[in-house]
């Protein structure tokens, strides 16, 4: 392991151009998620090769088995990856196992700054210790949880009248959580062109991580918070406060209302095949999938809206998503997989990168002027940025992502308990985490 490690520090200064020749030539193997993202990023990384000469393999898992399978890979010293688009929960083991090479000097040898990304991706996908400027990864791409509607139901005149009279108000994408519980209730048991259709299509999958990356996009909203902000791993009071209960409660609410028949273990596959197959008017998904929607033969073009994340009553925060990608430590190739890198950050690749379907999270492709209106989702994943929180990235993010699953699920789902029961149990598993690392 030595031996790597000494390797990629040699190669932090060696890396420092994309030209291939006179060397030899690396076949590097990226690490990722199988989604539509990873197909995209196969047909970038042809420019790659090309100008290098290096030659690249990917190797995608299915989102449910992403975290079990590359983190044992990691954990075990495997020569698989070479460059790892890494969740952004895993920077911290990451950093402090020694998984990654660190990149500051890296990025300064060849003028890569951070700067220039988006912030919250810079802190969500790059950092550890959070709010420090020690870099793991380059932010590779920018994702948030957000949510699709049928735009084509809710302006047919006839349903806008009904919603009207009802609810006193225009039939529009919500801005609230009340609003979007409205909307849930409208659609839900409706008949539409001759078919039933459910309100909302929601993370509630128990295995990996869906429910937590679904519920917290209430919890946030209610007042929930990771820990007090003024004294670390101080939980008692901010994960299980009164508000945050609500939160939870709200969620649940959803779920029992206005969700289809056997949801119960969904996550994003299931939400994006209830939403293309015309079962639901709202579906809550990662912006990766907004790409696909758009150009859907069913539910693509104007048939399809976008909206962030609605605001609650104690705030307007999304669950951020997204990755960065970083140079594994064990790797045969440091000097190649930094090529990769420093190629990968150059604007007009990250340009490309948004063009394919990526989701670049650099600021000079963003800010452009023509990036809002450049598809019909880009201002709502502008808006959807501006207002990320994300779960923990400790070392120990899995032991604690674990426990909520396994709180969340009982209560939402398995209707087991109370949601401050819920809340109160959480606190209780993250305290014996946080004391067996005797960080409280």
């Amino acid at each position: 392991m030595k031996t790597h490690h000494l390797w990629a520090a040699t190669a932090l200064t060696a890396a420092t151009g994309l030209a291939a020749t006179g060397a030899r030539a690396d076949d590097l193997t990226l690490c990722w998620a199988a989604w539509d993202p990873a197909n995209a990023l196969i047909e970038l990384s042809k420019d790659f090769e090309q100008k290098t000469g290096n030659t690249m393999s990917f190797e995608f898992v299915p989102w449910p088995n992403f975290a079990d399978r590359m983190l044992n890979e990691l954990n075990s010293g495997g020569q698989l990856c070479d460059l790892m688009i890494g969740d952004s929960q895993w920077i911290g083991l990451g950093a402090e196992a020694g998984h990654y090479i660190k990149l500051n000097d890296f990025f300064e040898a060849n003028g890569i700054t951070m700067d220039d990304f988006i912030p919250a991706t810079v802190t969500g996908y790059a950092e550890w210790p959070k709010g420090t400027p020690n870099y793991w990864a380059l932010p590779a791409f920018g994702d948030v949880v957000g949510w699709t509607y049928r735009k084509d139901w809710f302006e047919r005149p006839e349903l806008q009248a009904e919603f009207k009279e009802k609810y006193g108000r225009d039939l529009t994408a919500p801005e609230t959580l009340d609003e979007l519980m409205e909307v849930a209730k409208f659609f839900q048991n409706r008949e539409i062109d001759g078919k039933t259709v459910y309100g909302a299509a929601i993370y509630t999958e128990r295995g990996s991580e869906g429910i937590t990356m679904g519920v917290t996009n209430a919890l946030y909203n209610y007042g929930f918070e990771y820990s007090n902000p003024e004294k670390p791993y101080d939980l008692e009071g901010f994960v299980n406060s009164p508000e945050a209960a609500k939160g939870l409660e709200f969620y649940k609410e959803l779920y029992d209302c206005c969700t289809p028949p056997g949801s119960s273990d969904w996550y994003m596959s299931e939400d994006i095949d209830a939403y293309k197959s015309g079962q639901v008017a709202l579906q809550m998904n990662f912006a990766f999938i907004w790409p696909g929607v758009n150009a859907d033969p069913n539910v693509g073009g104007d048939k399809s809206g976008y909206f962030a994340n609605p605001a609650g009553p104690n705030g307007h925060f999304a669950q951020l998503g997204g990755q960065g990608i970083s140079v594994v430590s064990y790797t045969d190739s440091p000097e190649a997989a930094l090529d990769y890198i420093k190629w990968f950050a150059q604007p007009e690749i990250q340009k490309k990168w948004w063009e394919l379907g990526g989701y670049s999270a650099l600021n000079a492709v963003v800010e452009d002027p023509g990036f809002a209106t450049s598809q019909p989702y880009a201002q709502t994943f502008l808006d959807s940025m501006a207002i990320v929180k994300d779960f923990w990235a400790e070392p120990s993010y899995a032991s604690l992502l674990l426990a909520m699953q396994d709180r969340v699920h009982k209560y939402v789902i398995a209707g087991e308990g109370t949601a401050q029961g819920a809340l109160d149990g959480l606190v209780e598993d993250w305290n014996e985490v946080f004391e067996d690392e005797g960080k409280i």
